[in-house]
């Protein structure tokens, strides 16, 4: 764990001043708590978000420097369009929105919908802005990549039965591995730009009520209740990750109680997450899906 990092919190954040972050998902949940802060600190904030009256209401409540743009993860052209009009440089890109345990269900484009919305868009908006791009990406993850497969052959679930909770863990496993590769392109390309991830251990945040699901949002309601740190806690990997002198291919987690809780410290990966030819591969298959 890195020096002097045991009892990091939001409110250790460095200035942004001058700066210009992008954060999708930032209407809401952890996005929204990332977003606030680093405005607090400076930084010139985007809120990137399907609702622009759910992110103007959100912008509303933040003190600084903030813009709503409009971008649907869950439809390539709304990526294109997002892009495409995006002009000046980016500091940080924060990929951060997502879907959880979600029933089945496709994107515009056809994906299944936890791994087109939490990877695949992810994966189009960060290759689309990438020349716009001059610090580092981080990408949100989860402790439930520990229990991901990536099934190459079926990466949208065409063939398989579905499974909604198996969807959740390929489609975070695939945000690990999307972190790597992108850092040994950066590096092989000899980029200064940074490629991290993080993961918010278990926080509570509405992605748990938002299944579809009676038993899933009961569940998931108890479980914020009496289980979960915050949803203010859960942002800090978040905002170490995108503030902190790290390393490229930087994973960032809690660290305390099997990283579910606590202060943000280097976080562990599976093998899974560390296979660079499977990330390779991913990359590869990502690149076919979304051109």
């Amino acid at each position: 764990m890195p020096t002097g990092t045991s009892s990091w919190t939001s409110d250790d954040l460095p200035s942004f001043a001058g700066r210009t972050v992008v954060v999708t998902g930032a209407n809401s949940g952890l996005g929204r708590i990332a977003a606030g802060h680093l405005a607090r600190v400076g930084a010139h904030v985007v809120l990137a978000v399907r609702d622009l009256d759910r992110g103007r209401t959100a912008a509303a409540s933040m003190d600084g420097d903030t813009e709503v743009r409009r971008l649907d993860l869950a439809d390539l052209s709304s990526i294109r369009e997002f892009a495409d009009a995006w002009s000046g440089d980016i500091d940080v890109l924060l990929n951060n929105a997502g879907v959880m345990h979600v029933p089945e269900g496709r994107t515009a484009d056809g994906f299944e919908t936890q791994f087109g919305t939490n990877h695949l868009g992810h994966f189009a908006l960060t290759d689309m802005l990438l020349p716009h791009i001059r610090d580092r990406v981080v990408t949100m993850s989860s402790l439930l990549h520990r229990m991901g497969s990536i099934d190459l052959d079926d990466l949208n679930w065409e063939r398989r039965s579905y499974n909604r909770s198996a969807a959740y863990n390929q489609s975070k496993l695939a945000n690990l591995l999307f972190s790597l590769e992108l850092q040994r392109r950066l590096t092989r390309s000899g980029s200064s730009v940074r490629s991290m991830a993080a993961h918010p251990g278990y926080a509570a945040t509405n992605l748990q009520s938002r299944t579809d699901n009676r038993l899933l949002d009961a569940a998931g309601a108890i479980g914020n209740r009496v289980i979960a740190q915050s949803a203010e806690a859960g942002a800090w990997p978040l905002l170490f990750a995108a503030s902190r002198e790290l390393p490229g291919g930087s994973y960032v987690g809690p660290s305390q109680l099997m990283e579910s809780r606590g202060h943000p410290a280097l976080a562990g990966r599976t093998a899974a997450a560390s296979d660079l030819d499977l990330a390779e591969k991913l990359w590869e298959a990502s690149t076919t899906l979304t051109s």
